[in-house]
Formats: structure tokens, sequence, C-alpha cells
């Protein structure tokens, strides 16, 4: 063999199983290839090219089957909402988590500084300190950003308080403990459902009340199901979040990192499109809860928070964490001075 042939071949040798294949980044979008969470993922696929990987999108309208795919390894990173992210790191999904991230201030709820309990909690898992918590086995989370507040979806506006939603039919996702936990407590009917079928359920009067942020309202038809009587209740239930899950293994050795400040990056982004599906529902729809009601909610949802942590469902670190920021933000909440949530 030609002596100068001889070490480029060693050499190629070498580094061809280091090379990374393509990844697949399978995304949950409710309007499949058409939505604006797919657009989002397009345009992280090309800044993820400086990032040493080339992504390509494919898109789902369920997220069970995108996550499931992922497990299965016909992706190698996943879209999703926190929901469905939370069997692949708790801590992360532990942002969506009931009222996790909600802040009262003179009787009412401060939404601004709620985002900002969001934003900050993510910009804390997106910090180089927090990558050990942001891998679990082969998974890492490589992004996340807002998808809007989870409001109550109402056939009858009166559901308007706590002892209302008593006897009431409630939308419980199968796969989401928690829920059916909440639903239980406060004395209400859980019903089965799952992110394909709820709105349905809801529109044909199945159910009395789900959950769902303003992103929902028009690709669901949930105008059908409000109809004249009903409204969606300006409360935060919690704020959702959609997580970018990876194979690790998949991709090149400190990507994950990168990718979470890129996508921490986008938050401003994922908030305009949050604030225009808001605009966009007719103002007429929406509904408020009286202050007293307010407070009361916030208190349902903190102590169901709390028992779901204690039955393993919701993880505590990531609730602690999440405390420790909503309290550098409103101090003076009462909360701040008691011992809970400080497992």
């Amino acid at each position: 063999m030609n002596k100068l042939i001889l070490p480029a071949f060693l050499v190629a040798a070498s580094v061809a199983p280091f090379a990374q294949a393509n990844q697949t980044l399978c995304v949950y979008d409710l309007l499949g290839s058409a939505g604006d969470m797919v657009n989002i993922a397009k345009d992280y696929s090309l800044a993820a090219q400086s990032m040493g990987a080339k992504i390509s999108i494919k898109a789902y309208t369920d997220e069970r089957v995108a996550t499931e795919d992922l497990k299965a390894g016909e992706c190698d990173a996943v879209m999703a909402t926190g929901f469905r992210t939370r069997q692949f790191n708790p801590t992360a999904a532990a942002l969506d988590s009931l009222g996790v991230s909600t802040i009262i201030r003179n009787g009412k709820v401060d939404m601004p500084a709620s985002y900002e309990t969001v934003r900050k909690t993510i910009q804390t898992f997106s910090s180089p300190a927090a990558s050990k918590l942001m891998v679990n086995g082969r998974y890492e989370v490589a992004g996340i950003i807002p998808f809007g507040t989870a409001y109550p979806v109402v056939n009858d506006r009166k559901i308007n308080t706590v002892e209302a939603l008593a006897g009431k039919r409630i939308a419980s996702f199968d796969y989401d403990k928690a829920q059916a936990i909440m639903i239980q407590k406060i004395g209400a009917q859980p019903v089965s459902a799952d992110i394909t079928n709820f709105a349905g359920k809801f529109n044909n009067g199945s159910v009395d009340f789900i959950a769902a942020p303003a992103m929902a309202y028009r690709p669901l038809e949930l105008y059908r199901g409000i109809g004249t009587k009903g409204a969606i209740q300006r409360f935060p239930i919690l704020i959702l979040t959609y997580q970018i899950i990876i194979n690790e293994t998949k991709f090149p050795e400190g990507f994950g990192l990168k990718s979470r400040q890129y996508w921490l990056g986008q938050f401003n982004r994922a908030m305009t499109l949050v604030n225009k599906a808001e605009k966009d529902i007719p103002a007429s729809t929406w509904g408020d809860l009286t202050p007293e009601n307010m407070v009361k909610y916030t208190i349902m949802l903190r102590d169901s928070r709390i028992a779901i942590a204690e039955q393993g469902v919701y993880d505590k670190p990531g609730l602690k964490i999440i405390k420790r920021v909503r309290c550098s933000i409103s101090s003076a909440d009462s909360e701040c001075s008691a011992n809970t949530e400080n497992w």
C-alpha cells in the first residue's frame, strides 16, 4: 500500500466511529406541520447546526405517540408539554405543577410576575450549575419555553368558586395522576380523557370543565363548548411549558447546555405567541374571579401540589427550586416564611 495513502486511511478509520449521524426531533403541535411550535422548531434546527447537530423535524398531533417514539428510538429528541416530558425529567417538569408559578398581589394574580417566575426558573435550569439536574439516564432536557396559562374553561360562568366545583365533571388526563388527585380533593368528578379527546368531551357536554391555554381556543374550537353561558376564567391553574428532551447519546458532547441556553433566548418569542392567542379570544368570553376566590383557588392549588408531591407524583427538588424563585420575586408572600415545599 502507498505510504502516503496509509496514514489517511488510518485517520479516516479512527474518526468514523465518532461521527454524529443526523438527528430527528419529533414535535407535538395541535396543528401538526402547520403549527407555531413546528415553525419554532425549524428555526432551532438551523441554529443547532452551529452546535454540531443536523436536525430534521417530524410533526405529531398526538404527543403520546411522539414521546413513545423517543423511547422506541424512532426519534432522537422530542418537543412536547411538561405533562408528557415528566417521565424523562421530573425536576424540569415541576414547572408544569399546579399553581407553582402563580404570584398573588393585592388579591389579584400578578401575571407578569408569574411569567417572570417561569422565566427565572428556566434561566436557573439553563445555567451550567444545573447541568446535572437536567440529565436523567440517557435523556437530557435541551430547552424549555412557555406555552401559556392553563385556564379554567367552563360551560357555565357560574362555576367561578372552589365550592362551585363540587360535583362537576372535569376532564382528567389518564397519564397525569396529579389531575385526578386534585379533582377528587375538591369533590368533583374526574372524567377520563387525553390530549386527543378532552376538547371534544367539553364541546359535546360530556364534561363541565377543562383546563386549556389560549393557544388551544381556536384550533380545538372551544367556543363550541363555552357557548353563550360559559367562560374562560382568568385564573392560572398552571403555566404550561414545552420541553425539549434529547437522547444525549445521539448528540455531540455539550450540546444540551448550548441548546438550553438557545431556548432561554426564545422566551420572548414564545410569549409573543401566547399574548397574541389571548388577545384573539373575544373579550366577552373571559370571566373574572373575585379577589377572595383567587386567594382560595391559590391556596387550594398549593395544598394540592404539596399533597401530590408527598404521593411521589411531583418532584420535590424541582418544587423547592421554584419556591425559591417565587419568593425571590414576591418575598412578602406568607408562604415565604412558612416551611412548606422545603423538603
